[in-house]
């Protein structure tokens, strides 16, 4: 008995060690890309916010989770839910966007939601994610597909960069550290500017916006927009930062980003006062019926589309990072099938490759595999509060 308390004891010292290294690696590595909280005039002007309740953000419609149905489907991860070869992808040459897009606007896809919109001689880099993994560390956590289409340090330069909230796969500390020495100012939701200011970057490059504030970038418009969805880094800090989508309105053309987004009936009132959209870029990925309030499912991507009032729709928040238990092909593939029906007009770039989406002589590009996955049918995503009728 006595050597079997021995054992035990041994056993949870060395627990105890081994935790104790994991929090000082976490510690060590980790600690700065949690960010810094709001203080002094940024937290009273978040204060201020029409979404601002109890001191937190909140969305108009509340998000609905599973637990019993997160914890089931963890047992139920897709056998293809990470690409089994290496992808391919398109390696832009900064000489490219010199010449301006014919069409007056270009878009180039660097995977999950990172991309660079070209229109009327401006050019934004949204949620630009070039570190090696989404999480607060280098050695855990979800780690990319592939190496970042092109290095930040060749891409053309950049007019501003739009983060549309600060979770860590749009949100990366790597990447905010290498744009230190850039002048292109951030344009983000409420709070985050204290996440930027903390890892150097000047507050005269910072810029907040709370929903349908708008902002001029040269030529064209910035509006936040709502989204229905979450921000908080550290698991105690949930929602004491806005999170949004994002307008962008020029002289002829204009695109929608949903940024992370659950469906909700305010996408009708965006298209309204901010459409029609020439381009939308929409959340159709790391979804699953038990949070069906954070992500949209591809059918709801459709919906939300069409809801926006858009012309050409691309797909984001999938083809990177594994978040979900889905399949990694299975959000285009229910994409393009939801689509068909009403005729919506899907563009699937290859992750790096610039296109112009109103050229009408470009063609879908079916860049991955045919995999098996699960239909709308059978793991349907209905979002709570907007299709009660379907749950």
């Amino acid at each position: 008995m006595r050597l079997l308390f021995r054992w035990l004891g041994r056993l949870v010292l060395a627990g105890f060690v081994a935790l104790g290294c994991f929090l000082g690696a976490l510690g060590i590595d980790g600690w700065t890309a949690f960010g810094a909280a709001a203080t002094g005039a940024r937290l009273e002007r978040m204060q201020g916010s029409p979404q601002w309740s109890d001191g937190q953000f909140v969305n108009p419609e509340p998000l609905w989770n599973d637990v019993w149905g997160s914890l089931i489907g963890a047992f139920n991860v897709s056998a293809d839910g990470r690409p089994r070869d290496p992808l391919t992808v398109v390696r832009p040459e900064h000489s490219g966007f010199e010449r301006p897009p014919a069409t007056g606007l270009r878009l180039t896809w660097f995977g999950h939601s990172a991309f660079l919109v070209e229109l009327d001689g401006i050019r934004l880099l949204v949620d630009p994610v070039w570190g090696p993994r989404a999480s607060p560390v280098s050695w855990l956590g979800p780690e990319r597909w592939y190496d970042p289409p092109m290095a930040l340090a060749d891409l053309p330069a950049i007019d501003a960069v739009l983060i549309s909230h600060d979770h860590y796969d749009h949100l990366d500390l790597p990447t905010v550290q290498a744009m230190r020495g850039w002048t292109a100012p951030f344009i983000v939701p409420l709070g985050v500017g204290a996440h930027l200011a903390g890892w150097g970057i000047p507050e005269a490059r910072i810029i907040e916006l709370d929903w349908w504030d708008q902002h001029p970038v040269g030529p064209v418009t910035v509006v936040a927009t709502p989204a229905r969805h979450a921000s908080g880094r550290t698991g105690v800090d949930k929602d004491t930062t806005l999170w949004a989508g994002f307008a962008v309105v020029g002289s002829k053309r204009r695109v929608f980003y949903s940024g992370d987004s659950g469906l909700f009936p305010g996408l009708t009132d965006i298209g309204a006062r901010l459409g029609p959209f020439d381009l939308t870029l929409m959340d159709a990925g790391q979804y699953d019926p038990a949070w069906p309030d954070w992500h949209m499912g591809p059918e709801q991507t459709v919906r939300a589309h069409q809801m926006v009032r858009g012309e050409v729709l691309v797909p984001v928040h999938w083809g990177l990072f594994q978040l979900a238990y889905h399949g990694w092909t299975e959000p285009i593939e229910r994409v393009l099938a939801a689509a068909a029906g009403p005729g919506v007009r899907v563009a699937t770039p290859r992750p790096g490759a610039p296109f112009e989406p109103l050229d009408p002589t470009a063609e879908a590009t079916r860049w991955w595999p045919a995999l098996p996955h699960r239909s709308a049918a059978d793991a349907p995503v209905v979002s709570t509060l907007v299709e009660p009728e379907r749950r």
